[in-house]
């Protein structure tokens, strides 16, 4: 099954956008959409974790260690993190690779950040 994403609530939009303006098939789904936005990110974990959706984040900070404690008593779609550094371009390009050249179970319970 082909990986579907769930953007936290400091994903930059351009990165939403721009994913889906390249590859309309893609399931991304925004903070707003799903209604998380104002959790808190254990709580972000668990939607993303009882939808499917691997979370992309740019809380390279604190989101490793949250989804390390989460890990102790559930598994996760997975995580993937985008530093803010990384240009708009190189983010739409790898997560497209991430979902044309990947299975969702190749990402389960791992964070992994991009560039890849």
């Amino acid at each position: 099954m082909r990986p579907r994403f769930q953007a936290d609530a400091d994903l930059s939009m351009k990165i939403v956008t721009g994913l889906r303006l390249r590859e309309s098939n893609v399931e991304f789904r925004t903070a707003r959409e799903s209604r998380i936005l104002g959790l808190s990110d254990p709580d972000v974990l668990k939607h993303a974790a009882n939808t499917g959706l691997i979370l992309v984040s740019h809380d390279e900070k604190t989101m490793p260690g949250h989804l390390s404690r989460f890990l102790r008593s559930q598994s996760s779609p997975g995580v993937i993190i985008v530093p803010q550094r990384l240009p708009l371009g190189a983010a739409i390009d790898d997560l497209l690779i991430v979902w044309t050249a990947s299975d969702a179970v190749e990402w389960r319970d791992h964070v992994s950040f991009l560039p890849l």
